[in-house]
């Protein structure tokens, strides 16, 4: 009885015996031998079945792609003139001498090779549970595991305590009526927007707080860009002097997370074909009236005067920024104060405009953040002027009752930054199993 070895390890395992398991990748018949590409988990190995070992031969014949099987077998060296550095495993061939079948799989409904892989989209969701294990559909979520891991690992290293923020509220917090409402125990409530005030709570208590968490945005919307279930990486911090503050945060956590997806996913990135965006030493940062400004001189749109920025805005600035100064980054602040939610800190010298700040990448809001207030009479002056019900929001107002430090934060969604540095042309790309207006694991047209 052999243990299991990893993929990975077999070249460590020269001139050893050695049992893997895995899928089926591809199979190749020459002459009387069989070659048989195996991977699992963690990398891709060639086999070779030889005509001496005549059963694991015959077991070999019958083999299909996906095939989940168990296979004993030498690890042998290649000869030098054969040795292809540019693969994992380029240096070994595993001669089998044995395979066990575990599992069958039915014919494929399409060419899983990497060559001949060239899904559209709603194909690609439609056969999720298959589409998942190919390379470049793999790569994507490896890049976005990195992007999470590496937000982790940012906040840690300053401090930030992590905690899981509700899903379920008895209020709708943020505004507006894009929420899905559900029945609990007979009572209203609703799936969470955001944990805004949940972390803002938590970091009266623990000055510098973050989550990951799923969100819920009952948005009205098919585009390439929404969904209606995503990962928000949240962050919220205490004893701030400026926005700037929650800014330069922000940077930082966003330059952590292009180091490590540069190191983690080098081989990702090559297989995808991308180019990471470019983050200068110093992110320009720049008001929306200067934005603005500039889309009128340089594209002569006139949106001078408008309370945001729209999609064509968005893209057009950055076009702008990477021109100027080579940065695929741009943070635009100064917004009007009554576009943003009741908790956004109003300019003192301007409380026409808030101390709010978001940052764009090649054409896309990235993160939204900036000042929130801490006053718990302005708070409150606050929740009178956006018409809110105080009483559904109880507790986090007590939490500023009894005293909370200028404080402020940001969010960034993990679908959209894995959209964003892969190039990925859908959002959907980058949602395991994307939930929007159409789809929840199927089409609703097709379903209902």
């Amino acid at each position: 009885m052999y243990k299991r070895t990893f993929i990975k390890d077999l070249s460590a395992k020269k001139g050893e015996e050695v049992s893997i398991s895995g899928w089926v990748d591809v199979r190749r018949d020459q002459g009387k031998m069989i070659f048989l590409d195996i991977r699992d988990m963690t990398g891709k190995v060639q086999s070779v079945v030889l005509p001496n070992h005549t059963e694991a031969l015959e077991v070999a014949k019958t083999l299909r792609g996906e095939w989940v099987v168990k296979i004993i077998g030498k690890v042998n060296a290649r000869p030098e003139k054969n040795v292809n550095p540019e693969v994992a495993n380029g240096d070994i061939e595993l001669e089998v001498t044995g395979v066990e079948v575990l599992a069958k799989a039915e014919p494929l409904p399409f060419d899983m090779s990497l060559d001949g892989y060239n899904l559209d989209l709603v194909t690609e969701l439609d056969n999720r549970a298959l589409a998942l294990r190919h390379p470049k559909v793999q790569a994507v979520f490896k890049v976005q595991e990195t992007i999470i891991d590496a937000f982790r690992e940012h906040l840690k290293s300053n401090m930030f305590f992590e905690f899981q923020a509700p899903a379920i509220t008895p209020a709708v917090a943020e505004g507006g009526s894009e929420v899905f409402q559900v029945d609990y125990f007979d009572k209203k409530a609703f799936l969470t927007q955001s944990p805004q005030l949940y972390k803002q709570i938590v970091m009266s208590a623990f000055e510098r707080v973050f989550s990951v968490n799923k969100i819920f945005r009952a948005e009205p919307s098919a585009t390439t860009r929404h969904l209606t279930e995503v990962v928000s990486l949240d962050a919220e911090m205490g004893f701030i002097e400026s926005w700037e503050d929650v800014k330069d945060m922000a940077e930082g956590t966003v330059r952590h997370i292009l180091k490590r997806v540069s190191e983690d996913n080098a081989e990702h990135l090559k297989l995808l074909k991308v180019e990471l965006p470019t983050m200068i030493d110093k992110t320009p940062t720049i008001s929306l009236t200067e934005a603005q400004e500039k889309i009128f001189k340089e594209f002569g749109r006139d949106v001078r005067g408008e309370k945001d920025l729209n999609a064509q805005d968005e893209r057009e600035i950055c076009e702008i920024i990477k021109k100027e100064t080579g940065s695929d980054f741009v943070f635009v602040y100064g917004y009007p104060t009554r576009k943003k939610p009741f908790y956004v800190y109003p300019n003192p010298e301007n409380p026409e405009f808030n101390e709010g700040v978001d940052l764009l990448c090649r054409g896309l809001e990235w993160m939204s953040g900036g000042r929130r207030i801490n006053k718990y009479d302005q708070l409150m002056e606050h929740v009178k002027e956006w018409k809110m019900d105080p009483n559904k929001i109880k507790m986090f107002l007590e939490a500023f009752k009894y005293g909370v430090p200028p404080e402020g934060g940001f969010a960034l969604g993990a679908e959209r930054v894995t959209m964003q540095l892969l190039g990925l042309k859908n959002v959907r790309e980058a949602s395991m199993f994307p939930r929007d207006m159409e789809r929840i694991d199927e089409r609703l047209s097709e379903s209902n």
